[in-house]
């Protein structure tokens, strides 16, 4: 049985041939226009392709727009759009890869309205947005957007999103479990259990508990709120720390505002990072900060590597200014091989993957076209990036 487009597109292309015997005076415009649409479809395009030709065909005679363009970085292999996720921006853009935009500039350029960044990637520079006149947004897929010029793109014209609702619960949970991990020395621990050398599990091998400990939050935006939800299940003591009070989400979780971020490294057993990388974030913790710390406490990045001096860093950890450190974030990703927290036992590190879940990179997706179709339509723009 045929399919209703199969159908629809047989049944014009019957009329269009009982059309084209009548004299010219009696065709309309719009009969014209699909005779003609439907010659092109019979002889074939080489350009775009028998298929291509059909489906472009089909939809100018249902009064279809055209679909926008959309620059991406590829489709599949180790850094490209995930296959699934290309599907469902095929519903709402004409797909662009880099190679095929390098290709056929000249051509392409002017389609190309939006670019969708997926894991940072296609990079834009001046050239790239000098070589796109009619580019409109750059849709961003995660929250960070430290890898973008935001004042380069500004002065072309082009606005940015991000994707900030579609990653906390992700990251929110990998905070969780860092703090959990190192806490009770889970990867030490299952080297033990697992190791064909270990005869007897040690009794004096201890760690300690999360459970009514103090957590201080430093950012309590989406992801920092989402994680003091956590906390509260595990009757923790909230601190937190942020640019402007809170004062819902504190009285939600019972946190305690800090003003000065010293009070609360001092008092807090664990610290959890949670804010953007900017100029002013930038090794926001040093060798002052950590050494405010308790030497039992623990410090968890779960934002941007840069956020932490590295070196300082080593230096308290190696001689017991605190106790460990728990990092899904470095500077650089990855580590080189040889570098000291990578040799440490009292470090946990994980490769970057605070929304690495089918669910966040779904809806990072979804939000992330969200944006970009807001933007071409002229509609209010749900996650809006101000330079």
């Amino acid at each position: 049985m045929l399919s209703v487009q199969a159908f629809s597109l047989a049944r014009l292309v019957h009329l269009a041939a009982a059309w084209a015997k009548l004299p010219d005076k009696h065709l309309t415009k719009r009969i014209k226009r699909n005779i003609s649409c439907m010659q092109s479809c019979r002889t074939g395009q080489k350009s775009t392709g028998r298929a291509a030709a059909l489906r472009a065909c089909q939809a100018k005679s249902m009064g279809e727009k055209e679909l926008p363009g959309v620059l991406i970085s590829e489709v599949g292999g180790t850094f490209g759009v995930l296959e699934s996720h290309v599907e469902f921006l095929k519903k709402h853009f004409s797909i662009i890869p880099m190679k095929e935009f390098h290709k056929n500039k000249e051509k392409l350029r002017e389609q190309i309205t939006s670019i969708f960044i997926f894991e940072r990637r296609p990079l834009i520079d001046r050239e790239l947005l000098e070589n796109l006149p009619k580019l409109k947004v750059v849709g961003n897929s995660g929250v960070g957007v430290n890898h973008l010029d935001l004042k380069l793109i500004s002065s072309f014209g082009v606005k940015v999103t991000n994707t900030p609702h579609a990653v906390s619960d992700s990251t929110a949970d990998i905070g969780m479990a860092l703090m959990l991990a190192s806490a009770r020395r889970l990867v030490e621990g299952c080297c033990i259990a697992t190791s064909p050398h270990t005869k007897d599990f040690a009794v004096d091998w201890l760690g300690t508990e999360v459970t009514r400990a103090t957590l201080g939050i430093i950012g309590m935006g989406n992801i920092g709120y989402k994680v003091a939800k956590r906390a509260k299940a595990f009757d923790m003591t909230i601190l937190y720390h942020n640019r402007n009070r809170r004062k819902e989400e504190e009285q939600a979780v019972g946190a305690i505002y800090c003003e000065n971020i010293e009070d609360l490294l001092q008092q807090s057993d664990f610290v959890m990072l949670v804010v953007n990388l900017t100029p002013e974030t930038h090794k926001l913790i040093g060798k002052r900060e950590l050494g405010l710390m308790k030497p039992t406490a623990t410090l968890i990045n779960i934002s941007r590597g840069a956020v932490v001096d590295q070196d300082a860093l080593v230096m308290a950890l190696q001689n017991g200014i605190i106790r460990a450190a728990a990092l899904d974030v470095t500077d650089p990703e990855p580590l080189p091989r040889d570098h000291l927290l990578l040799q440490l036992k009292n470090v946990i590190i994980t490769p970057h993957i605070g929304t690495a879940t089918e669910q966040a990179l779904r809806m990072m997706t979804e939000e992330a076209v969200e944006n970009i179709l807001a933007v071409l339509n002229g509609l209010p723009i749900p996650s809006e990036v101000i330079p």
